[in-house]
Formats: structure tokens, sequence, C-alpha cells
């Protein structure tokens, strides 16, 4: 029984602490005056009656009634009913505004009466809100309507109002003023009252957002109503927690707030508050609340606010239930004959119906919960954990992360707390949990099923609130509504109660209830039900199925191993180790190996020792931390149990090899795991005392056993009901029994944690390494490792003489570990004082007595013979490079790259085990795989340490490994990745001195320590480099040069030099040019530039000339640009000549030293206008268009902005001219500002084209005045214009070298990623569109592509971009690739590197981060970015390049490689400095180039068929653009195929290896092979026609291998001659092309490698298929080529030749090859001689005559009418015409021959 009302109050308006705009109230009367013993009155109450603040207000308002809800400190709910009318009184503010000046208020009228709330207040523990509203308007009632009950009656009467709390009574009350009402109490107080709360929730909000509110109060977020209504905040807030039954909201629950606590609302703890609508401007501001606002129906997430929201197939669920609660009419909306009535329930019948599915929904989620319930103590308390890894684990909910935060939250250790005694009364949920599972799961898939289940549950509900149909009738006066009752005048102030009448009701009633005899209340406590068990199911929510072969794959090799078959199991282990991903599979795994235990031992050999640890590592590393499974949990005992002799009275035991998983550092497992083996212990406990089962019960895990897990609730809850029935001494028997076998279990998980966490080698302090010990919270899966930090540690130690301080760091973190776990669990448990104490006494020499056993163990092992391992297999090494560390054994693990792992099919060749060397050039990894299925096969994976771009250290872990081992990730620019595992027998300081040699290698102190340089120097080049006047640095250099240049300053001479070029010019055609021509490089000397001498001593002018006369002059001639004459008068009409300025890299350092400037411009100018350019790099002429004569010219961009009017050409002729004269002003600024071409600069400078394939359209071009020169400048520098000097600045916005730094790093893990992953957006499409690769590429080429066209149509163009050594180089060399076929060619090629590369200063050294020094500015590939744009244009023109797309591999691979100097240093000066240009050819990578060209084909294109003087035009957008496969190629067998002569030496020692000893003559031996992805080179083994040819050939005529060039030169010149004979110009020189090809866009190619293949001439040289497309119908294939190696003569052919022939009616004439066939008596005619189809027959049989013709309309020009003649048969007359009469005199003749011979 309970007091239906604990106080009543009545709050007033405070007229004495008026102040500002609010008032307060304050309490005018309460009774009882003293607070009650169980009950204290609540504080604060004045504030929740008026929560907008207390105010006065010009009119009376209607009384108003809410109920306010106030939480003690007890956390009892307190209910506030408010009754609030309004009483008239004076103004106080008349009479002070009166005394007031008036105008200082000007305009404001005071009312003469105001009117001020009284509040009556009820307070009471009980909630029924409909009675305190009767009561409170009763006493309101006999107040205004003066009734004749006194009110002290009315009031004392409803505080001595007695009624049960619960029991489904009925209680009729009255208050004596003629009222009657009548309260029904629940059956069962443990389920909430909602009245209809709950459906007017829904209603307002709807289901989304009520479910987004419930899945946030439950996951602890922050929720806030606003109402303009008190009540209903009130009913919003019951109603949330109503539907979170059986949880019970435990945070901050305040249904109505007052604005004068709106700070409340910035506390950090989660809540559910109310707040009316007049305070939403201040809940504006709060960051993390979620705002339901009631009134407008919607809910408000914060974007920092993340729900987490009901697992998938549940939220459907539940929404479906909710709607056809809600709106039954949807589901029958669409019927064509709806049934009549389908109205929803009535509001309180539907309010049960919406909490019955919350009810249903939660006995989903918590069905099985009491499977996983470990009951710790049954005296004097039930004490229960919950272990919330298992039931995730059988739920498979281990991801979901709305059940994880609720397991987690408050709520539900409330719930466990409250429900998980196993002997208490029981209510629905509990029905539902125990009876209804399987039903709710027979009816997931129905929803009318559903809907019938949940009407039952509405049905209890319902019930449990209204007991009793309603018979009584309420009756409760309301105040009566006459006339004038709102008068003013007519309303009394509410009258002062006397407190002694209402005190004596009070004292009456309780001497009442003293003598009246205690209401006993019948405890219905009973067993609780666990319902039926947890089914195991897998992630997708199915029942789990075990693969039956994969068990008995686990079964038979444990068979084997017990049963010593050590070669089965070994075959074994790898599908084992795949098995174990299972859960199943380790199930099955832990069950097999308990069976082999006897009496809690096993005792293995070495080799069976080892093969269970590896069993148990790979089982434990697929197990989360949390062991969801009870897989760790059941491997416990088992590790305990293994072990194997080492010596005399020393065993090692599994443990030692198994602690490295973070399983074991987390203390929530090891709680677990106590409370499971504590509750076994307490069950055989009371088995025993009952005798019962005598056997202790197995330890077993919570998963394990379930009808042991049922016995122990069961034996729970019997021994809770005899507990009362027990004498003293048997309970306090049995509670210090229950706390010994507490006391003992710690004692013996002590022992356990300290085997587990206690490393086998104490030095190694592998513990500390990671985060787990040192946290108890952490669940971390990552490793941490600092071997620094440990080597530091080590050193100093050892210098202190503290050997031992690590080892006793590992022993207190252990001990600590075990302190905080000992002390939780005992806290819980309620263990004793003096046995914790004794237990934290006893811990440490635990732990010391361990680390003293563990330590001879580690002796022992060390001992052991060592585990067989692959031999290491040596590397071939490059002549001159030299092993720098020898090899240190490593595993080499796979990356992000699956085809090596055996995923998309094929051999697992990663993990491998082998070692890793470093060399002078080369990180290499020399390995086979562990799979032992292929292990035969040899994995090399390599790179130059010179590309090493990132090196990342790393933690593995091995599946068959027991340790966590130290590597290394290193990311190399060529696309390469090793991730490598230091194996254990390799120590840790030797990986660090491995690391500083790799360090100290890839970043020299200088140039000069580069492998190039330091590649076989012997002890005498290093003197002589010491002593070399020209290899010392420029430094010296001037010193010696400048003393005879004072001698000689100020005098003109000239100074005659020959010409003499290198030697490796012989190949080329102007060397007969050259050799006569003399250049002059003297100039008038400017005293004031000079910095090194003018003249130099006879022993450097062969040095200066060599440098100053390279690869720019030869091309300088072959342009035309400049003239070398051996006199000083030039030939003025020349646009162009040669200047010297340079010559001593005075003006630009990064610029060679002869460069093209207008004849014109004087070189003083030069030296002045240099200044205004970035790095002095001032505009200079690069290239001349044969054509048109436009220039292209290159400089940097200009210093300051707006610096125009270089250039201007007042005179220029029209494009057809040969002369065009160019004059550089002196700079000048413009005046006249114009906008520049449009068209041209909207073109360059956007990312549109106007074409939609990315291609130029050349009518935007072609207009009336075009500009004669284009400024092609960086969008920032150039915005002027100058329409009257006919020059145009095109600003444009390319990419800037961080762009391609940033984008090359992104390519990089796109196409080599660290590691596999799953997410779908992170795949490899979608990395390579992140890295904005190919949009760089596409920018570029687009420029170029148009500048292109510019210089075609006639104008010059000069680009001016950055410093000009990046992008500007880029687009230059484009122009020259994509406008002149001669660049397409191997010289042309080489010759274009070597000047705008090379002797034009790109920053190879700084770009390719080649020294310590250029470290810090990182990678920049901008010359693989050229390289990668080249490879495009291939692709699309695979016929106008003589080099192959191998040729760009190869030297996109070299020039980062530092094998050869060629791309060492930043400009030609620097090349000087060092001596560059006489080193020996073998260090060029153009030398190596030619010597390998001339033994194999690789770098031959065989499609090369160029046009003469064709411009290319590429596609540039990406959609044209392809991936280029050097990125993405593996070749595992042998490794980077560009270094040459180890690839060919590999395959000359694998073929000598496949060689057998005996040769095996009774068996044929298969010419088969298996090719595998990314192990074999693919290109090598694919059949390629060509050099099978050139093969067959080259032995047909006894030529050696060396000469295939010759060979193939001699077939296409013997096929130049036979076109030139059959007067076919148009046909071009290639074997692979028509006639009827050569003017289309000729960019489909023929199946093709690059290069040829075959032992006999070294053709096996990786070849890369061609990307191109399939051969298109029409063009010869392959096949066409055997005619040239076969007699055309034969029997079948008695005469053949050319004619023309003319076509059928409205045809032209075409030539065709015709021959005449003697034996089939035929004239056939073919396309052209190669052709195999014949296209057209004429049987001779059919032929009547032969006689001459006449030429008609369209036949062939200029050939005599004589060479006519018609073919006349029976079907039609054929028109012929040969090359000239006798010709056709002979045809006839032949043709009349065969007609007379048949």
């Amino acid at each position: 029984m309970a007091r239906l009302a604990d106080y009543f109050v009545v709050v007033g308006y405070d007229l004495d602490k008026r102040g500002g705009s609010e008032g307060q109230g304050h309490i005018l009367q309460r009774f009882p005056e003293k607070d009650w013993e169980d009950n204290p009155f609540p504080q604060g109450i004045e504030l929740f009656c008026q929560p907008n603040g207390w105010q006065l207000v010009p009119e009376r308002e209607r009384p108003s009634f809410f109920v306010s809800v106030l939480t003690d400190i007890n956390s009892e709910r307190h209910y506030c009913a408010c009754f609030t009318f309004w009483e008239g009184l004076d103004n106080p503010q008349k009479a002070e505004a009166s005394e007031v000046d008036e105008d200082e208020v000007p305009g404001l009228v005071q009312p003469a009466q105001v009117f001020a709330p009284k509040s009556l207040v009820l307070v009471s523990r009980l909630d029924h809100t409909e009675v305190f509203r009767n009561c409170l308007g009763l006493i309101y009632t006999v107040h205004v309507d003066s009734l004749s009950v006194p009110l002290e009656t009315v009031i004392g009467n409803l505080l001595t109002c007695v009624i049960p709390v619960a029991g489904g009574s009925q209680r009729t009350i009255t208050l004596g003023a003629g009222d009657r009402q009548v309260i029904q109490t629940p059956i069962n107080d443990s389920l909430p009252v909602s009245g209809s709360s709950v459906a007017h929730l829904f209603r307002q909000l709807g289901i989304v957002n009520v479910l987004y509110l419930f899945c946030a109060a439950l996951t602890e977020h922050k929720i806030l109503f606003l109402s303009s209504s008190y009540q209903r905040l009130t009913d919003a807030c019951r109603a949330l927690l109503a539907i979170m039954f059986p949880l019970k909201y435990s945070f901050t629950y305040v249904p109505i707030l007052p604005g004068k606590l709106l700070e409340v609302l910035s506390t950090p703890t989660p809540f559910i508050i109310g707040v009316n609508s007049f305070f939403r401007s201040e809940t504006q501001e709060l960051l993390d609340v979620i705002i339901a606002d009631l009134d407008g129906g919607t809910v408000t997430i914060p974007e920092c606010v993340h729900i987490s929201l009901l697992p998938d197939p549940l939220l459907q669920q539940t929404q479906t239930a909710l709607s056809m609660v809600l709106d039954p009419e949807l589901e029958i909306a669409d019927h064509a004959f709806p049934p009549s009535s389908t109205q929803p329930s009535t509001l309180k019948i539907q309010d049960k119906e919406i909490r019955a599915v919350f009810l249903w929904l939660f006995g989903q989620l918590f069905h099985g919960y009491r499977w996983c319930l470990h009951i710790i103590r049954i005296h004097p308390e039930p004490v229960i954990r919950f272990h919330k890894a298992a039931f995730l684990g059988q739920r498979a909910l281990t991801e979901d992360d709305f059940l994880m935060k609720v397991l987690d939250g408050m709520a539900f250790a409330g719930f466990i707390s409250e429900r998980g005694p196993p002997y208490r009364p029981t209510d629905l949920f509990d029905d539902l949990i125990a009876n209804q599972v399987e039903r709710i799961r027979q009816e997931e898939c129905s929803p009318h099923k559903v809907m019938n289940h949940i009407k039952e549950l509405a049905e209890q509900l319902f019930k449990n609130e209204n007991p009793y149909p309603v018979v009584a009738m309420h009756k409760v006066q309301r105040p009566a509504e006459s006339p004038g009752h709102n008068d003013p005048k007519n309303l009394a102030i509410f009258p002062p109660l006397d407190d002694v009448t209402v005190q004596l009701f009070i004292d009456h009633a309780a001497a009442k209830l003293k003598t009246a005899p205690p209401v006993v209340r019948a405890e219905l406590n009973g067993m609780v039900p666990s319902g039926p068990p947890l089914d195991i199911v897998d992630r997708h929510g199915h029942v789990l199925a075990n693969s039956a072969r994969r068990l008995e794959v686990v079964r038979n090799c444990i068979t084997y191993i017990f049963d010593n078959k050590m070669l089965e199991a070994k075959k074994l282990m790898p599908a084992v180790l795949r098995a174990l991903k299972g859960r199943a599979a380790r199930v099955c795994l832990t069950q097999e190996l308990n069976q082999h235990v006897l009496q809690n031992r096993a005792v293995l050999d070495d080799q069976q020792f080892d093969y269970i640890v590896r069993m148990m590592n790979c089982t434990l590393q697929d197990c989360s931390h949390m062991d969801e499974h009870g897989i760790a949990a059941i491997l416990l005992p088992l590790v305990t149990a293994f072990c194997r002799k080492l010596g005399a009275g020393i065993t090692q035991f599994a443990y030692s090899c198994v602690q490295e998983h973070m399983v074991w550092t987390n203390m929530q497992f090891w709680e677990a795991m106590f409370y499971s083996d504590v509750q076994n212990h307490i069950r055989a406990l009371y088995l025993e005392a009952d005798g019962g089962e005598q056997s202790v019960a197995q330890e077993s895990g919570p998963a394990a056993g379930g009808q042991e897990l049922l016995g122990a609730l069961e034996l729970a809850s019997e021994q809770s009901r005899l507990w009362p029935t027990l004498s003293k001494e048997q309970q306090s028997e049995r509670v210090q029994k229950e706390e010994s076998t507490v006391f003992s279990q710690a004692i013996h998980y002590a022992n356990r944690m300290s085997y587990l966490l206690l490393p086998l080698d104490t030095s190694k302090n592998r513990l500390l390494n990671r985060s787990g010990i040192g946290d108890v919270e952490s669940v971390s899966n990552s490793y941490v490792t600092n071997s620094i930090a440990g080597s530091m540690a080590e050193s100093y130690d050892t210098e202190s003489g503290f050997e031992d301080a690590e080892s006793s760091d590992v022993a207190n973190s252990v001990v600590r570990f075990i302190n905080r776990f000992v002390d939780k669990v005992c806290n819980e448990s309620g263990v004793t004082n003096e046995h914790l104490k004794a237990l934290h006494t006893m811990i440490p020499d635990i732990v010391q007595m361990h680390i003293e056993t563990l330590d001879a163990v580690h002796r022992e092992s060390k001992r052991l013979p060592p585990i067989q391992k692959p031999k290491l297999l040596r590397p071939i090494l490059l002549a001159g490079e030299e092993l720098v560390m020898d090899g240190m054994r490593v595993h080499l693990i796979s990356d992000g790259r699956e085809e090596a792992t055996g995923a998309l099919g094929g051999p697992a060749l990663l993990p491998a085990e082998g070692a890793i060397f470093l060399t002078t050039y080369r990180l290499i990894f020399k390995g086979t795989p562990n799979d032992p299925l292929v292990g035969e096969q040899v994995v090399t994976r390599s790179f130059p340490i010179a590309s090493l771009t990132k090196e990342k250290r790393i933690s593995v872990s091995l599946s068959m490994d027991q340790f966590i081992q130290e590597g290394l990730q290193l990311r190399s620019c060529t696309f390469q990745l090793l991730k490598i595992a230091f194996d254990e027998e390799v120590a840790s300081d030797l990986a660090e001195v491995f690391r500083k040699h790799m360090h100290k290698l890839r970043y020299p102190q200088h140039v000069q320590g580069t492998f190039a340089f330091t590649v076989g120097q012997s002890g005498k080049t290093l003197v002589e480099h010491k002593t070399k006047d020209k290899n010392q640095s420029i430094k010296t250099l001037s010193k010696n040069l400048v003393k005879s240049a004072k001698r000689t300053i100020g005098r003109q001479y000239v100074t005659r030099k020959k010409y003499s070029p290198p030697t490796w010019e012989n190949r080329s055609s102007l060397q007969s040019e050259l050799d006569e021509d003399e250049i002059s490089v003297s100039e008038e000397l400017d005293q004031g530039s000079l910095t090194l001498s003018s003249t130099i001593r006879s022993s450097d002018r062969q040095t200066m000339s060599n440098v100053v006369e390279r690869a720019c002059c030869r091309d300088y001639q072959r342009l035309g640009l400049g003239t070398l004459s051996n006199s000083l008068t030039r030939s003025k009409n020349e646009p162009f000549r040669i200047s010297t300025v340079n010559r001593m890299y005075t003006v630009c350092r990064s610029y060679p030293g002869l460069l093209i400037v207008p004849q014109s411009i004087p070189d003083s100018t030069i030296q002045r206008i240099s200044r205004c350019y970035r790095q002095n790099r001032f505009p200079v002429v690069c290239w001349r268009n044969s054509r048109t004569k436009a220039v292209l010219l290159r400089s940097a961009g200009l210093h300051a902005k707006g610096v125009v009017g270089f250039f201007k050409s007042p005179n220029a002729p029209s494009a057809g001219t040969t002369q065009t004269k160019r004059k550089w002003g002196s700079i000048r600024g413009s005046g006249r500002l114009s906008a520049y071409n449009p068209e041209v600069g909207n073109r360059l400078s956007s990312k549109e084209s106007p074409q939609p394939n990315g291609g130029p359209s050349e009518a935007l071009f072609l207009r009336q005045q075009r500009a004669y020169l284009y400024i092609i400048g960086d969008k920032t520098q150039l915005k002027v214009t100058d329409s009257f000097q006919q020059w145009e600045v095109v600003p444009i916005e390319v990419c800037d070298v961080r762009q391609v730094k940033n984008s090359f790093k992104k390519l990089i893990k796109a196409c080599v990623p660290s590691s596999a992953t799953s997410e779908p957006s992170m795949t490899f499409h979608r990395c390579l569109e992140e890295s904005e690769w190919m949009c760089l590429l596409h920018r570029v080429l687009q420029v170029s592509v148009l500048v292109v066209e510019l210089l075609d149509t006639g104008s010059s163009v000069m680009v001016s971009l950055e410093d000009g050594w990046d992008v500007t180089t880029q687009v230059n060399l484009y122009i020259h690739l994509l406008s002149d076929p001669y660049y397409r060619t191997f010289d042309g090629f080489r010759l274009l590197v070597e000047k705008e590369w090379l002797s034009f200063g790109h920053r190879f050294s700084h770009r390719g981060a080649q020294t310590l020094a250029s470290q810090s500015s990182g990678f920049t590939p901008v010359f693989l970015q050229f390289l990668d744009c080249v490879h495009q244009i291939h692709l699309q023109f695979p016929m106008e390049f003589e080099f192959s797309q191998y040729y760009l591999k190869f030297l996109a691979y070299h020039y980062v490689s530092n094998r050869f100097r060629t791309f060492l240093l930043d400009s030609d000066y620097e090349r000087i400095e060092l001596g560059e240009p006489f080193i020996r050819s073998t260090h060029k990578v153009w030398d190596y180039i030619d010597r390998l060209n001339k033994k194999t084909p690789i770098f031959f294109n065989y499609m090369f068929s160029p046009e003469d003087e064709e411009v290319l035009r590429p596609y540039s957008f990406i959609s044209n653009l392809k991936v280029w496969d050097f990125y993405t190629e593996e070749t595992l067998s042998e490794g980077p195929s560009y270094d040459w002569e180890l690839v060919q030496r590999g395959r000359q020692e694998r073929l000598a290896e496949e060689v057998p000893d005996k040769p095996d003559t009774t068996t044929p031996k298969s010419q088969r092979h298996i090719v595998w992805p990314c192990y074999d080179s693919r290109s090598r083994v694919v059949p390629d026609a060509i050099t099978k040819l050139l093969q067959s050939l080259e032995a047909e005529l006894g030529l050696p291998p060396e000469k295939w060039k010759d060979t193939w030169d001699k077939i296409k010149a013997n096929q130049r001659a036979e076109a030139k004979l059959e007067n076919r110009p148009s046909f071009n020189s290639s074997l692979l092309m028509s006639s009827n090809l050569s003017h289309q866009r000729r960019s489909q190619g023929v199946y093709l490698p690059e290069s040829g293949v075959g032992s006999s001439i070294n053709l096996a040289m990786d070849r890369e298929t061609s990307t191109t497309s399939t051969p298109v119908a029409g063009r010869p294939s392959t096949s066409t080529l055997y005619s040239q190696f076969q007699s055309t003569e034969s029997e079948n052919r008695s005469f053949e030749g050319i004619l023309f022939k003319k076509g059928a009616l409205l045809k032209p004439w075409k030539p065709r090859w015709f021959v005449l066939d003697k034996t089939k008596h035929q004239l056939r005619y073919y396309e052209t001689r190669q052709d195999k189809e014949c296209k057209g027959v004429i049987e001779l049989a059919e032929v009547e005559s032969v006689i001459p013709g006449t030429p008609t309309m369209g036949a062939p020009k200029n050939i005599e009418e004589k060479a006519f003649f018609d073919l006349k048969t029976t079907k039609r007359v054929y028109n012929f015409c040969a090359q000239d009469s006798p010709n056709a005199q002979l045809w006839m003749d032949s043709i009349q021959s065969c007609l007379s011979d048949a």
C-alpha cells in the first residue's frame, strides 16, 4: 500500500521579490509541514509550477494542469501535479509609475488590475495523472463555487488516502465533497502504464522519427522535446520510456524543464528533457542534442551525431508492423473490393498494440540472453554477469553497432542486475523470452502472423492496466460555467488553510494505520525459464552449416600429427590453415585436440609440437580480441596441456608460443573466462553437497555445454528458494565455501595470466610494444613496434649496470595487469578483504617464479636444432654491382595486388620465404613460396635502390608463425612494393644496420656517390679523379682559366675550331656535313658579365667543343635554323643565328652553350632581356616548321606580372614565304589592352574541348585576323594582348610540380596498394580517378595538340610556363613529336631528349631526389609523365614510331635507376663540372640501347610505317587514354626485365636446371608450357609471327643471329624496289600496310608483341602485348608475310603483272595484280602482289577474243593509246590498260597463246 499523495502545496506569486521582467514564486502553505521519513519533501518545487517563469498578466487565463517529474538523489521519481489558476490583485507597477515622471515612459498605459498565478500542487510517488487532475480540480471547484465542504476536509482526506501499488485491485475513493473516483492498479507494476501517450507520440512524430528517438535513447544520446503544451511534454517522455521496456532509462529524465535551469542542457551526460517551445531560440546552439518538435512533427539530428539504427531485417519488420497498427488501410488501399470496416483501434488499444510491437522487437533482440549469464555467487545474494562476446558471437552480430552500444549501456546493465537472478517474480517479457521465441522465429516472414501475435501481447498489456471493466461511475464536480463567473469581483482569493485541522486528519490516519494489521503481499517468486538455446548463426543470419570436407581435413591432419605421419601432415597443413578461417573448423580443432589430452597433459616431440602450435596460432589469429565464438576460451586449458621436453626437468608448454594475440591482453576476455569457470565450480560444489555428480565439471568456455549452463541457473534458483529455510550456520558455511571457490579460482587465473602475458624471452620486451597491457579498456588490434626506443633502452641499461631492467619492466606491467583484474573480479564476486590482500601479496611471487622457469626454457629452446629452412638463393648481379649486405632471411608478404596470392586463380606465390639482398644498385628479394604445392618456383622481386620513395616500419603476423615480426614496407617509383617481415633469426640491430645502409645508398652526399659513378671504380680511377684538371670543380677550373683571361680581355679575335662530334654520331646522315662545318664562338666580350675566361687552354678546347656542340647543333642544322660558317660575315638574309652568348654559362646556367636567336638581336640585348625571366631562361627558338616556317620558342615565365611586349614583328611575311623575320625589341609596356582571341584562349585555357573526342576542331581556328605569335603563359602571369603588334598572350593552367607529385603518390598507391581492401569505394579505378593522373595527361596533351595546330597554320608559338624546365619542356617535346616524324625514330627521339630535357636543364637530380640535399623536395616524376604521354600517342598511332612500347618502359625504369649517368645532374653546366661528357660510353643509356638494338629487335616496332610529313593529332580526352601497363605489370619469375644481361643469364640458368642429367627416352616430353599470371612474362611466351619468320630466314640464309636488323632492312629494301617496279608510289614500305589504308587514322593495331622471340637470335627478351584494338577487316594478316620468303614463280603462274582494269558501270579504273594460270585455265586478279585472297576470276573458256582497245572516260593519264586492250567473254567485255604498248602486246599474246593451247 502507498499514499496517493505525499504532500499538498500551495504556491503563489512572491510580491516582495519581484525584480526586472520576471517575478518569483514561493510556497504559501504545505501539508504536512514535517517531511515523511520515507519520502522527504522535494526542493525547488516553485520553479516547476511555472516553468516559463512567474509573471503577472493583464487578463485572466484559464486554469491549467500538468504533471512535472522530479528525480531525487536515490533515483526515485516524484510526480508533481500542478493545477494553476489566476487571481486578481492591484497592479503594483501602477503605484510605482505614479511616483515617476510620466515623460519617462510615454505611451504605456498600465492596467489598474493584473492577475497573478497560483498553483495547487500534489506530490506523489504514484503516477495517476487523471486522479490528480480530478482531485485538484475538485479543490478548485470547492473554492470557486464556495461549496459547503471545508477545504481542509478535502485536503485532509486526500493526504490520508492509501491505495495498493499493484496487484490489479480496484479502489473507490472520495474526498468528502460528494465525489467518487475509481482507481485501478496495474496487475504487475514492472510493466509501465502508458494510457494513450504512446499512440499520441506516434501521431505527433510519425513512425520513422519515433524509431530514431527510440534508437537514440537506447544508444545514450541526448534527446530534447519541444512543445507549447506542458502535459504533452510529460506524455511524450512517458511514452518514450514505455516503449523502451524491458530496459529502464537511468540517465537524467526531466519531462518539463524550467526556463531558469536551461543550462542543464549543456550537461555532457545523456538525457531526456522536455522544454517549452517558448525557449526554442535558446536550444538552437546545442550541437549534440537531438531535438523533437512535438507540435511541428519534426526530429532534428545534428550533423555531428550518428545514431546507430536497429539491425537491418529487424528495422524493416518493425516499421512494417508499426504501419499495420497505425494505418491498417494502407495494406488494402489498392484492393478492388476493400472490406467495409478497417478503422484503426481506439487510442488506448492502439497504444498497447504499438507497445506490443516494441516488446516483440526486444524479444527478437534479447532472445537467448539467459544462456550467456554467468552466476558467480548464489549466497547471500545472487551475483550475475553477462557474457557479451558470447552473445554477440552466437547471434553473429559482432559488427552490429546498435546492439554493441545497447549491451554496453547503463540500461542493459540494470536489465541484467534486475532480470538476471534465476529466482524472482516473472512478467510478460520473461514469458516471451522463455516460451515464444520459436513462434517469433516462425512468424518472421508473415506480417499477418506477426500482427496476430502483437494483438495478443497488446491484449495482455491492456489487461495489465485495466484489470476490470469500468462499472463504477466517476463523479467529480467541475466549476459552474454561470454568467459572470469569471468576474474578478465574484472570484475570491484562495484562502489560507488551517494547519491544525489538516494535520489532525493526517495524525488520525497515521494512528489508524499503526493499529491495522500489516498488508502482506504474496511473493510470487519462481524459477525464471531460460528459453531455447541460441543457434549459432553466421553473419548473414543463416544457421551455420559446417563444411564436412574441411572438418575432415582438420581431423585427418591432427590424426597424422599424433600418428607421427609428418609428411602427410605437411601436405595437408596449407589446406588446414585455410580451413581454420571458418569458425566450425576452429571448434573442430579444439575438440580434436581435447581428445589427445590425458590428465591435463600431452607431451609431444619437437615436430608435433611445432605443428600443433602453428595450428593454434592460426586459430587464434582469426579470432577477434573479443573472442565472441569462445575459441580462445576453449584453447586456454589446451595451451597449458600440450608441451615438449627440452631437457632434464625442463618442459616447454604451448602457451609460450601463442602469446602474440590481442585476446590475451583484453581484460573483458579474462573476466568472462573467470566467471565461466567460477560458475562451473560453484555448480559442482552444490552438486556434491546434494550428493549428485561427484566429478568437478570440466572447465569449458561460455559457449560449451548448454545443459551445463542450464543446470547452473536451475541450481541457483533452487538454492535461492531453499535459502530462507536454512539455519544461520548452514547459511554462513555456504557463503564461506562459495567465497573460497572464487578465491581459489582467482589464484588459478593469476597463474594462467602470467603464463600468457610473460614472453618466453623477457629481454625482447614484446608485451610493452603493444598497447594492450597498459590499458584496461584496450581492445585495439594494432601492433606498434618501437625498435629504436628498445635499442636505446638496451644500451642505457647495460651502461648503468642494470641488465635485467627490461625484464623487470615486463614483470611490473604484468603484475599491474593481473592486480587490476583481481581487484575487479574479486570486488564483484564478494571476496573478503583478507583474501584480496593475500592475492596481492601472491601475484608478484607467481610472476617472478614464472619468469625464472621461462629463463630456463628459453635457454634450452635456443639449443634446439634449428628448423630446416629453405636454402637462401643467390641473386645474379650486374658487372660492377656489389653486395653491400649479404642476404638476410625474410618473408615476402602479399600486398594489395591479389594476383600473386592466388586469390584470382593460379598458385599462391606469396607469402614467400627467402632473403633480401642490398647491393650498390638494387634491393633484391629472392626466395620460394611458403605454399609447398608451388614451392619449386623461384620468386624474385627487386627495384633499384635509387628509386625507393618510401620506407615504413610494419608489424607482420604470418598465419603459420607464432610471432609478430618486425618488418619493412619499401615502395619504389618503378611501381614495385617490397613488404618484408624479418625472420626471427635476424637480430633487430641487424635490421637497423640494413635500414641505415639503405638510406645511405638511397641518398648519397653527392651525385658522385650514385651507382652510375661508383660502378667498377678502381683505386687508380679515384686517384686520377683527383689529379685530372678537367674533372675539377668549376671553381678551381675558373681560377686556372681567369689568369690567362686577364691577359686577353679587350682584344677581339676569332677562335676557329673544327667541329668534332662524338663517336656515336657515325650513324647519322649528317656526318659529312658536320665534318666540313666550323663554328666561331667569339663575340664581343661583355666585361661586366664575364665569369669564366674567354680563352681556353689548348688542352681544354676539345673539351668545350665537345660540350657545346652536341645534340643541339645537329638539330639546328637539320632544321635550317642556324648556319655554322667559317667566316665572320654571316649571310644577312638568314632569319636566325646560333648565339654563343651563353658559351660559358654566364647568362643562364641551365641553358646549353649554343642557342638560336633572331639574327637582328645582339648578344648584349639578350643579356639584358634574360634578367626579366625566371632563372634567366630567356626566349630561344627550338624548332621550325619546314612547311609554314613558323617557329616554336621556349622560355621561363616572367618575373613580374604584366611585363609584356617582348616581341614585335612589323614586317612579318605571310606563312608561305621562305624567310620569316622576327625581331626582339627592348622590353616595353604596352598601353593598349584588348581581349586576346577568345577561340584560341578558350581552347587552350579551358578544360573543355570543342570536339567530342578531345581532338582538334580546325574550323574554329580559321579566322581572318590570325596572330603571328601566340605566347602560351601562366594564368597568373600574363594578362595582356596587343592587337596592333599582332601577338597574343594565351594564359593557361596546365599543372604545377606539386600537383604532379601528389598525383603520383596517389597513382602509385592505386597501382601498387599496400594491403587488400574490401571497401567498394577503394577499387582500382576509383583510386586511379582520385589520383587525377589521367587528368594531368589530358591537360598537357590538349594544350600540345592545339599548339601543333597553330604552328601548322603558320603562327609561331612561344611556350613560357613556370621556370621553363618542367611543363614547358613537356609541351615542347609533344609538339616536336606530333609535328615532325624525324623525332619518332630512334635517332630523333634520342636527340630530342638530349636537347630538350638534358641540355635545356630539366632538374633530374632535384626532381628525382637523387641526393641528400634534394631528399626533402620529394620525388616528382615529370619525365615519367612525359613518357606516359608518348605511350598514349604511341597507342593511338602505332605505325608512326620506330621504337616499341618496351623502349619507353626501359627509359621510364632507367631514368630513376641511376645505372646510367645520362639522367643525373640538372644541366650541361653541372655535367661539365664533373667531366661527364668524356665518360666511357658504357655509362650512357643511349649506347647501351644501340648495342642491345644490334643484338635483338627488342626496342624495334615492327609496325613502323610512317607517313611523310604527317602531323599527328591524338585524342586527348580521358576516355581515350589508357593506363600504362608499366604501372601494373609484374614478372615474379625474373624481376624487372629492364636489366637485360640479368634476365638473359637468369633464363640460361633456369634452362640449364631444367635439362635432366640423363635424357629420358621412354616418355615423350610435352612441349606445352603453363603460363602463370604475374609470374611468367606473358609477352615472352606469346608466339610472334615476324620474329619466327626472321629466325627461320636467318637459319636458311645461314646468317649469324646478331644481324637481325640487316635481314629486316634487306626485306624492306626488296619490297621498296618491287613497289617502284610496279609503279606504286603511294604504297608505303611497311610489311603491314596496304594502299587503301594510307589516308585513314591509323590507330588500329595488329596483335603483335613489342619484340621478337627465339633462342637462336636472342629475341626472347620481354615483349609486351600491344594494347591496341583487334585487327580491322581488310588489313592483311601476318600470314601475308610468308610470300616474301617463297619464290613467287611456280608452275601455276604462267604470266603475271600489273594491269589497270575498268570497273563495272560507273566505277573507276583501278590497278590490279593479274595472274595468268595455264594449269587452271584462268585469269585471276588480286589487290596487290602480296595479297593471298583472289578478288576475281575470268575463266578463259568463256573468252571469245582479245583485241586492242581505246581509252574510255576516267582512264589513266599519260599512257599511250596502244597500251589499251579489251577481253571479250560470253558475259561481258573487260577493258584493260598496261603500263606501255609492248607490255600490252605481251599480255595479248600470252592470253591468245593460252586460248590456242586449249
